[in-house]
């Protein structure tokens, strides 16, 4: 239970900080006060229970009548709180969830983290992160907001309730078990908290097992719902290569074990219903049956019965909270337990222990590249081929090449500081180095946006961008084609453009024209060396890149 409130302040917190966390308190103060307000309307409710049924006692129309009055208005005013209170809590919902999809997106986006902590990579993967952030920041905020507001206007009508109640049944119940004459008073109120301790014990151990099977389907349908995500991500491979019945059978046994979990889910809560249902259907109506020994003696008007069920029935239900909660409580926890494991795995991602992790990286003051005794690990601890040392002067181009498996784009990870398993010295330039891989990034917005990544297209000159398409062979693209469309060199073309638009001074180009013919290759190489001639370019590549002109040469393996 500690570790759960820590979990849950944790996150609270990260909910209400940042700009605007006094406006979010003092609406959370307005919702909580209208749901007092709702407290006070019961209350009245309670009152008008008793004064309608002795009208109807003492067959007194007029009475009657204006006590139907009287409920149409309590009424019309607790459905206009109940609205306000809505409309306020919602906007207070996406204002949290909006604080905290913006950590999350900070520390899984802007840390780096959606790199680090990938399966295989990491010591700690972090499983489904977009259902994490999407989903999880939105459920912890709802939940958090319905919990809280119930629980404490609960507490707050409990003593209200509870009050009145007692006031009510100033009578005693009397009987004999065994041949001992008992007496109880205020019998009522022992019963409404024996009721409900009884009951809420009995839901605690049928209910125990829902926050893991909940936990547990959470993630069974994330990782269904993201095999389906690769399946249209990766259309054109699986259809070339014939792998419907792969994908199929894959699917089919994700789905498999996302049914598996679920119908033992449904069976916990069908045993958990049969106690939790019954109990649903007979509180409202197991408080007339507790007060008729003190109607059939006389203690009470048939008013008095209903006013003292009405209070009774608000008491067991105020006191139910927990049990008619049960399941958001447990899906509550479970959410809280991803959320903050997300956060806890992405502000300090855990690296795997095998690999050595002592590259040290330093800016050159000359510009140059430096790399001395460097000597790179797989993530599973197996050492690669080392590397040679080398200097790269500003505006020099280096060739490197060697079979696949030998660490070439491990190396360009290590050089721009994604890479952490190895050792040895990396000097750099003060430039980042801007790195254009055998597969860019298509970013769907637009032909333009995409062209302009990681750039803010805004922020780009039209006229430059149009240039730069031309220059690279995508001025005959329509605008309005889709991404997804593009050839894999049209793809690669588009890097082309990046590189002209961002105009780097250190390039890395990471088998960047592989999916080009000879002339189309060379003829980017040549592109990239006119219109940038002082950056130092890296080039990756089976192939010598002739178009870069006089290049050195590092082999890897």
């Amino acid at each position: 239970m500690k570790k759960l409130a820590g979990r849950i302040w944790r996150l609270t917190k990260i909910a209400l900080s940042g700009p605007g966390t006094s406006i979010a308190l003092f609406t959370y103060s307005i919702v909580l006060g209208l749901q007092f307000f709702g407290v006070w309307i019961s209350l009245r409710t309670i009152a008008w229970n008793k004064a309608f049924f002795d009208a109807l006692e003492q067959m007194n129309a007029p009475e009657a009548m204006r006590q139907i009055g009287v409920f149409f208005a309590l009424t019309m005013t607790s459905v206009a709180i109940f609205l306000v209170g809505e409309w306020l809590r919602k906007r207070l919902l996406m204002r949290l969830r909006s604080r905290l999809t913006a950590r999350a997106l900070d520390l899984w986006v802007g840390r780096r983290a959606y790199w680090y902590l990938r399966p295989g990579f990491s010591a700690v993967p972090v499983d489904n992160p977009d259902q994490r952030v999407a989903e999880d920041c939105r459920l912890f905020a709802e939940k958090l907001l319905i919990e809280t507001l119930d629980l404490i206007s609960n507490i707050v009508a409990l003593v209200s309730y509870v009050a009145l109640l007692w006031s009510l049944s100033d009578f005693t119940l009397s009987f004999s078990i065994a041949g001992y004459d008992i007496e109880l008073h205020r019998y009522m109120v022992i019963l409404a908290f024996l009721y409900v301790a009884i009951s809420s014990l009995a839901t605690h151990f049928l209910g125990r097992p829902l926050k893991t099977l909940l936990f547990t389907q959470e993630k069974r349908e994330a990782d269904f719902r993201h095999a389906l995500v690769q399946l249209r991500e990766e259309a054109s491979p699986i259809a070339q290569s014939g792998g419907e019945a792969a994908e199929t059978r894959r699917l089919l046994r994700l789905f498999g074990v996302l049914r598996v979990n679920w119908n033992q889910l449904i069976r916990r809560e069908f045993i958990f219903g049969l106690f939790s249902r019954s109990y649903f259907q007979t509180v409202l109506r197991v408080p007339t049956f507790f007060a008729l020994p003190a109607y059939f003696a006389g203690a009470v008007t048939l008013g008095g019965l209903m006013q003292l069920a009405a209070a009774f029935s608000n008491v067991v239900t105020t006191l139910s909270w927990f049990i008619f909660s049960y399941r958001d409580l447990a899906q509550f926890v479970a959410v809280s337990e991803r959320l903050d494991g997300l956060f806890a795995a992405t502000a300090q991602p855990e690296l795997r222990p095998e690999p050595p992790q002592a590259i040290t990286r330093a800016a050159t003051e000359d510009g140059t590249l430096h790399l001395r005794g460097l000597r790179l690990f797989t993530p599973e601890g197996r050492a690669l081929a080392p590397v040679p040392d080398l200097t790269l002067a500003r505006g020099e181009r280096l060739w490197i090449t060697g079979a696949s498996g030998q660490g070439k784009s491990t190396l360009v990870a290590a050089i721009t500081g994604l890479w952490p398993y190895g050792e040895g010295q990396i000097g750099l330039p003060a430039d980042a180095p801007t790195v254009l891989s055998q597969e860019p990034r298509l970013f769907p917005e637009s032909l333009a946006a995409a062209a302009c990544y990681p750039l803010d297209p805004a922020k780009c000159d039209p006229v430059q961008i149009e240039a730069a398409l031309r220059l690279t062979g995508l001025g005959t693209v329509a605008p309005e084609l889709p991404l997804k469309a593009l050839s894999g060199g049209e793809r690669q073309r588009l890097g082309f453009a990046r590189l002209l638009l961002a105009r780097p001074g250190f390039v890395i180009l990471d088998e960047s024209t592989s999916a080009l013919d000879a002339a189309a290759a060379e003829e980017m190489l040549a592109l990239l060396c006119r219109e940038l001639p002082e950056a130092t370019i890296l080039c990756v590549s089976h192939d010598e890149p002739k178009a870069l002109g006089t290049c050195q040469h590092l082999t890897l393996g």
